[in-house]
């Protein structure tokens, strides 16, 4: 070997061990940087995976109750990979956005809601196990400790008792969480501590239960507070507390919805159904016999209806504020165990509630830096309320509150099945459940497995959450989650209309009208402009719906009208195609999982594959079916527009995508005749009977 060889050969060889270095070094700076429940305790997977699936008892989700109780290691692991000691409180990661704290420093009242909200899921596994630990820390110990931090005017995580003149706050809604975990644990949580303690944290506690409170679910943070001390011997103001009850129960509107002032949603079923059944199961029968009944007879009335709004796998439908809660949702489902009526199919019920919880925990999305995101399966920025931190996402804990139904309950030990969706939903291929009082429609589609729901929204302004896309839309379903509007007219599942030739607006102002022979009216209103009106009909299909909607503007406006969207996935091309037939077109794209068709039948321009980009909550890239048209000046115009779903790898019969044999059309009434033979009459301006 010459000279130069050599020269060369020490310098690859030098180089070579400078990377190997490099790397070694990386290496060891990003196993410094992993959460502390990767250190020690093999790697964390990136999603949960049921290990030993018990395909006997639940042939569907292979879970049972020790995997619930997996599911929950595995999500507090992720919150006390931020926890070194008994000193640490619940602090996490900001997600960028408008979630708070916004300037990026903690406070007590996001360290207070790390604290109370991961106790939902702690308190299981404590209760299973009193000696449980995570990364060599009792979690009891560290529980109970951060709980008497809370009254330590000396920590950072000290919560003031409410001033005399002090209004609501979150403050409120946190201590009415922990009330609940005194409750369920109070053999862990509560009389371990001290007298002085005890007392302490009562004072601070009933400032909060005794003072005043919003009129919706948020009574319910004030009733848990009250009955726990009053179950304590404490003094409270008791007839408060029997008002606030009153009230709640007030709130109830049939067919086990509540409404939550104004509004339905989520809060109905994690709010009133969750807080009125622990409240009637753990104080009720000693405290006020008949109003526990209520609650148990209210929950009783759900099953009639909120199992339907879950698709046939058990997914829920992105729907209402606070989605983040996500799972949450599922929490009536296992607290049916305390009614033990065995008329309730609870091999259903939980085939909901496993069906759920993985549709959340299976998504490598759904955990970021190791616990959940601010979203729906991942982080998605249109979907977070200023009122949240990243801890607020752990009100999904509520969900393994349904643990502390005992191991041999029925809702544990009955053979997982589905329910509806075995025969009830297929004899029929389209099911719809009307919740009269409540003026809900809950529509289940066999051939794709999904549920599908149309609620109240009546919002003037934009707010945190009022008139936003997390109520305004037509229709919500489980297979397709709602994709954000877009500034430049990208609009799904609702109308748009072009202001001023500046702007897009969105309906948010509706007002329902009737439900009749599987057709649903509404009129609606544009919120900038009373001048635009609508009579909305949507006509469901077994495999989609007919829109037959009038529009009266006083001037000319330009409008659009989407169908749900589709997220583009990695390494899957989005595929767009036309079927014609007669006069008709329809426009179909199919994203390797669903297609979407869009049929407009009357009135309507063109139809646009409208590209969006960070606007849906899947993935970044989506595509959305929006039709184009104008209204007339000082004329009612009636458009008609068929929104079709199916399958990937299914082929479309004509019947399917051209359903229409004729109809006659009369402004105010559509006579529809079908190809299947059936008549169906649409009257636009007549109030139809509930």
């Amino acid at each position: 070997m010459d000279a130069h060889s050599q020269v060369n050969t020490k310098y690859n060889q030098t180089l070579i061990m400078k990377k190997y270095l490099f790397r070694m070094i990386s290496c060891f700076i990003l196993i410094l940087s992993y959460p502390t429940d990767m250190l020690g305790q093999g790697t964390r997977d990136t999603v949960f995976n049921v290990r030993n699936p018990d395909l006997n008892l639940s042939p569907y989700t292979g879970m049972n109750r020790q995997h619930w109780l997996d599911a929950a290691e595995y999500l507090l692991k992720g919150a006390f990979s931020y926890v070194s000691n008994l000193d640490s409180p619940m602090e996490f990661p900001k997600q960028p956005g408008r979630s708070y704290p916004r300037d990026g420093i903690h406070t007590e009242t996001e360290r207070l809601e790390g604290i109370c909200r991961t106790l939902f899921i702690a308190l299981p596994l404590m209760k299973e196990n009193p000696d449980y630990e995570i990364g060599g820390i009792k979690i009891a110990d560290y529980y109970r400790h951060q709980i008497t931090q809370l009254v330590n005017p000396h920590s950072t995580s000290f919560i003031p008792p409410l001033p005399k003149k002090g209004g609501p706050s979150q403050k409120l809604v946190e201590f009415g969480g922990l009330a609940v975990s005194l409750m369920a644990a109070p053999e862990i949580l509560w009389d371990p501590l001290s007298q002085e303690k005890k007392d302490t944290l009562a004072h601070t506690l009933l400032s909060y239960g005794n003072g005043p409170t919003i009129d919706m679910n948020w009574r319910f943070f004030n009733v848990m507070i009250l009955s726990f001390f009053k179950s304590k011997g404490y003094p409270i103001r008791e007839d408060y507390l029997k008002e606030l009850l009153e009230k709640c129960l007030s709130d109830y509107k049939g067919n086990g919805w509540y409404n939550d002032q104004p509004y339905y949603d989520y809060y109905s079923m994690w709010g009133y159904q969750m807080y009125g059944t622990l409240w009637a199961t753990y104080y009720g029968d000693q405290m006020y016999p008949d109003y526990a009944k209520k609650f148990r007879t209210r929950l009783r009335e759900m099953v009639g209806h909120y199992p339907y709004m879950f698709s046939k796998d058990g997914e829920m439908i992105m729907w209402g504020r606070s989605i983040a809660y996500r799972m949450g949702a599922a929490v009536p489902f296992p607290l049916m165990g305390f009614l033990e009526d065995k008329s309730i199919n609870y091999g259903w019920m939980r085939r909901i509630a496993s069906g759920t919880l993985l549709q959340f925990l299976k998504q490598p999305d759904f955990l970021s830096e190791g616990i959940p995101t601010l979203g729906f399966y991942g982080a998605f920025e249109p979907a977070v309320q200023e009122y949240s931190c990243r801890g607020s996402a752990f009100w999904l804990g509520k969900i393994f509150l349904g643990l502390l139904i005992p191991d041999d309950n029925i809702f544990w030990t009955a053979n997982e099945n589905l329910g509806a969706w075995e025969r009830e939903i297929p004899k029929v291929n389209v099911l719809n459940t009307f919740a009269p009082d409540a003026e809900i429609l809950i529509t289940d589609y066999a051939e794709i497995g999904a549920a599908e729901i149309r609620a109240w929204c009546d919002s003037k302004t934009v707010g945190y959450y009022q008139g936003t896309e997390n109520y305004n839309k037509l229709a919500y379903n489980s297979a397709f989650p709602w994709q954000a509007d877009g500034k430049n007219g990208e609009v799904s599942m609702n109308y748009m209309f072009h202001i001023d030739g500046t702007k897009w607006e969105s309906l948010r102002r509706y007002k329902f009208k009737g439900y009749q022979n599987g057709i649903y009216y509404r009129d609606a209103v544009l919120a900038s402009d009373s001048t635009i009106r609508l009579q909305l009909a949507d006509v469901i299909l077994p495999n989609g719906i007919l829109r037959v909607d009038q529009v009266y503007s006083q001037q000319t406006a330009a409008l659009r009208l989407g169908h749900y969207a589709l997220p583009q996935y990695e390494g899957r091309a989005l595929v767009e195609h036309q079927v014609k037939y007669k006069k008709w077109t329809a426009t179909i794209i199919d994203n390797g999982q669903y297609q979407l068709a869009i049929i407009p039948l009357e009135n309507w321009g063109n139809v646009e594959i409208v590209s969006a980009q960070g606007l849906n909550p899947v993935t970044a890239n989506s595509k959305v079916l929006n039709v184009i048209g104008n209204t007339s000046a000082d004329q009612k115009r009636l458009f008609a527009t068929l929104m079709l779903w199916k399958k990937s790898g299914e082929q479309w019969k004509n019947e399917e995508l051209f359903p229409v044999k004729k109809w006659d059309l009369n402004m105010d009434q559509v006579k529809i005749s079908w190809k299947n033979g059936r008549y169906q009459t649409v009257n636009l301006t007549t109030k139809a009977p509930h």
